[in-house]
């Protein structure tokens, strides 16, 4: 089979298919071999690996995939990419397709089916729109996976790997820092995609902590506060968490909070690290509490 990283091989599958691109899916198919290689090579692929792949389109990266790891399982949305992909995949026994949405299967069912419950990696070129959703829906369920290696918009994988007091730094950075450390392994121009996309493409490498680099009392309040935030950046910190009423916790609670950590109250939350989300989280759900003792 060819390799479908030569642009004339994809062309060439496509218009024997007649296949339509759809808007709806986001499909940009990469067409070029050393962006390829370079993925593999930030996923650090080995034979032992069981791999998740994410939208495997015509089957252009599954093929690198397949040649280096002991199995793939690509999920592919688009009903349309199956025939192909059975043709571009055939020699390769070592591959499962699956139609199907990723949002909506239970990968903690296919790690146990394909991987024997070890962890999984997860290569992916998402649609740019549905990044988060499908990365953050990785980690928070908890899924055993070691790394994820993606293509995602540029802007997307700066604020991903941002630090604090800068301006890409965001409740995105502070939740996957949270679950990985990321590091972007490529940028990646539109002329590497066939259709070209209009914005800047990266490859991110996010390598998945066993335990969270931070220990924090309850997850899920350390998120509501980040969430609120960020959600009005500009203002004070106080003033951010207390107009959007998180969780009955009072402005007078928060400022108290800052005191007991030495942070001054005119700080606004883009200047706060992981480790101090966390510690305020944790004096400020103890406020929210029966007793309401910080």
């Amino acid at each position: 089979m060819a390799t479908l990283g030569i642009p004339r091989n994809t062309i060439a599958i496509l218009q024997k298919y007649e296949f339509h691109f759809q808007k709806k899916f986001g499909q940009n198919f990469l067409i070029d071999t050393s962006v390829l290689e370079r993925i593999i090579a930030a996923a650090e692929i080995g034979r032992e690996d069981c791999v998740l792949e994410i939208g495997p389109g015509i089957g252009t990266m599954t093929q690198y995939l397949a040649e280096r790891a002991g199995s793939v399982v690509a999920v592919e949305i688009d009903k349309a990419l199956i025939p192909i992909l059975e043709e571009t995949l055939a020699p390769y026994g070592n591959v499962t397709v699956i139609q199907g949405d990723i949002l909506k299967l239970d990968i903690r069912e296919l790690a146990e089916k394909y991987a024997g419950g070890k962890p999984m990696k997860v290569v992916a070129n998402l649609p740019y729109y549905i990044t988060t959703p499908i990365i953050m829906g990785l980690f928070e369920k908890s899924v055993p996976l070691s790394g994820i290696t993606v293509m995602v918009q540029k802007e997307v994988a700066q604020r991903m790997q941002a630090k604090p007091g800068t301006k890409d730094y965001g409740a995105l950075s502070l939740a996957v820092q949270y679950y990985a450390e990321p590091e972007i392994a490529a940028n990646v121009p539109p002329n590497c995609f066939m259709p070209r996309p209009t914005v800047g493409s990266a490859v991110i490498h996010l390598r998945r902590y066993a335990v969270p680099p931070v220990k924090v009392e309850d997850e899920k309040f350390m998120f509501e506060l980040i969430r609120a935030a960020f959600n009005q950046r500009r203002k004070m910190l106080p003033n951010a968490l207390a107009g959007a009423a998180v969780s009955g916790i009072t402005k007078e609670n928060i400022t108290e909070a800052l005191r007991k950590l030495e942070i001054p109250e005119t700080i606004r939350g883009e200047k706060l690290s992981l480790q101090q989300f966390a510690m305020l989280s944790d004096i400020l759900h103890r406020y929210g509490m029966p007793d309401g003792k910080g």
